[in-house]
């Protein structure tokens, strides 16, 4: 190996020791603001979420998911179904505006929620529910 890429090769490692450590992730500590429910049509029922610290829409559907499961456990019923979920973000306030059915028995679909096994699940990670 040559003199000149023996130097620079050390000059890169000198660099590279200086470089900033990669940052540590910071815990996820959300703040949940609150759900409202409105009732639209027998079985068909809209929650509004709002959430800080929220890491992506992923999580503002999750809030959404159990105020839907605990909605459903309090009418009587043990599913529901996900209809749409469309989530914003503002000035560090995530909102989420999702629509589900409710219903007694297993609704047909691909986003069907147990509501029991949901609602389980969110007290376990500390979401709150309706």
């Amino acid at each position: 190996m040559s003199l000149r890429i023996s130097l620079s090769l050390a000059a890169l490692a000198a660099l590279s020791a200086c470089a900033e450590p990669a940052p540590e992730t910071a815990p996820f500590a959300p703040l949940y603001e609150g759900v409202e429910t409105r009732l639209l049509d027998g079985d068909l029922v809209n929650f509004f979420v709002a959430m800080r610290g929220a890491r992506g829409s992923e999580d503002v559907e999750n809030y959404a998911d159990c105020a839907a499961a605990q909605y459903a456990l309090i009418r009587g019923y043990g599913f529901a179904r996900h209809l749409r979920t469309n989530v914003s973000e503002e000035g560090g306030l995530w909102r989420g505006d999702a629509v589900y059915t409710i219903s007694a028995a297993l609704p047909r679909g691909l986003k069907t929620i147990d509501a029991e096994v949901v609602a389980s699940a969110c007290a376990e990670n500390g979401i709150p529910m309706v």
